[in-house]
């Protein structure tokens, strides 16, 4: 299986990640608000860290999942979310202990990392 490893270390807070999520699954803004990873600031300790799903092997998320929204790709082995099937109760939300799932209001469904299909663009592509 194919995972994102981030060294919070060479970290800069550069947001390039956030952007190049949010421009793939939006595919026309940049805006943070579409990327399913997130750069957490801690100004007092100046420190910044991404995050984004862990697609747990033990994936509390898809065991919660009352509508069987969530599963697990046979091929990337990611966790997947299924928008369509998503029916907006927020127990994946509720489940994660890393706060890596989130909700759109808009359209009344969580959303998560997909791994971009094995090809993330948080690793691939820098920015828009």
């Amino acid at each position: 299986m194919k995972t994102i490893t981030i060294d919070p270390r060479k970290c800069v807070g550069c947001r390039n990640c956030e952007m190049a999520c949010a421009y793939e699954k939006s595919k026309s803004s940049c805006e943070v608000d579409f990327a399913n990873i997130r750069v957490n600031d801690y100004i007092e300790e100046r420190f910044v860290v991404p995050m984004t799903c862990f697609h747990c092997e033990e994936a509390w998320c898809l065991k919660v999942c009352p509508a069987h929204a969530i599963s697990r790709d046979p091929e990337t082995n990611a966790v997947i979310l299924d928008q369509t099937k998503c029916a907006g109760c927020k127990m994946c939300i509720l489940s994660c202990p890393y706060g890596n799932i989130h909700f759109d209001h808009e359209k009344k469904v969580s959303f998560k990392c997909d791994l971009c299909g094995g090809d993330p663009r948080c690793v691939t592509h820098w920015g828009c």
